[in-house]
């Protein structure tokens, strides 16, 4: 077993104690809990439960929006110019290469309406060890050498949870997705959470479930085992 999956067995027979009750309810703001600490295992526990940390800063807010927004890979919308930039050959996309840097460079991006980062430093420790246990990916998007571009999130049996992007350059966020989105349906991923409701991201063919029904989807993909290994593999793929 991998480390995830041995925790969650220990969690589904109450070996370990659980950190989140089963019978937790949003508000109407989609927070859930107030408080703790980020650590693996309770990180771990959060996304297979449907919660995510909304920030790093104490007192950690615990959300499950309601709706949730999703992104089943095959249902991902290109549009004929990023098809075109996609094949052009112009950008580089690889796995796995840079996590770090893709975490840093999606919190230093400026936001509108956003004064600050909510990516804080035990956020990178974090979720750095969640990628050296091979259950955080990052795609990166290069131009030379130049990181331009990129995405990250966390996997679970055949659910990718996705957290942050960043484009340097227009259209690379939309290129790291849309290369991934087609990783993950090579490999039947059920879906791509998405979390809150977006434009951006309703225009590339996410949509709004219901909470329940995201729960749903949830359980399903945890019966699956989980791609736990470096995905630096997919680079061999060519479009």
């Amino acid at each position: 077993m991998g480390y995830f999956a041995t925790l969650w067995d220990e969690l589904e027979r109450g070996v370990r104690p659980a950190y989140f009750p089963d019978d937790l309810e949003p508000n109407e703001d989609g927070l859930v809990a107030l408080g703790g600490d980020l650590s693996v295992d309770i990180v771990l526990e959060a996304y297979a439960k449907s919660l995510f940390p909304w920030t790093g800063e104490h007192p950690i807010p615990w959300c499950s929006p309601d709706p949730r927004l999703v992104l089943p890979p095959s249902s991902f919308q290109a549009s004929r110019s990023l098809r075109k930039l996609s094949r052009q050959g112009r950008f580089r996309v690889r796995f796995d290469h840079d996590f770090l840097g893709v975490m840093k460079s999606c919190a230093s991006i400026s936001r509108p309406g956003e004064p600050g980062t909510w990516i804080t430093a035990n956020m990178l420790q974090v979720y750095s060890q969640l990628h050296r246990l091979h259950v955080a990916h990052s795609v990166e998007v290069y131009d030379g050498d130049e990181l331009c571009g990129g995405l990250y999130g966390l996997s679970l049996g055949r659910a990718f949870f996705g957290e942050s992007m960043f484009s340097a350059h227009p259209n690379t966020s939309k290129l790291a997705l849309y290369t991934l989105s087609m990783r993950l349906a090579e490999h039947n991923f059920l879906f791509i959470d998405c979390q809150q409701e977006t434009q951006h991201l309703q225009s590339l063919g996410a949509f709004a479930i219901p909470r329940s029904e995201y729960l749903d989807q949830l359980s399903e993909a945890l019966q699956h085992p989980s791609h736990h290994y470096s995905w630096s593999v997919w680079d061999q793929h060519r479009e």
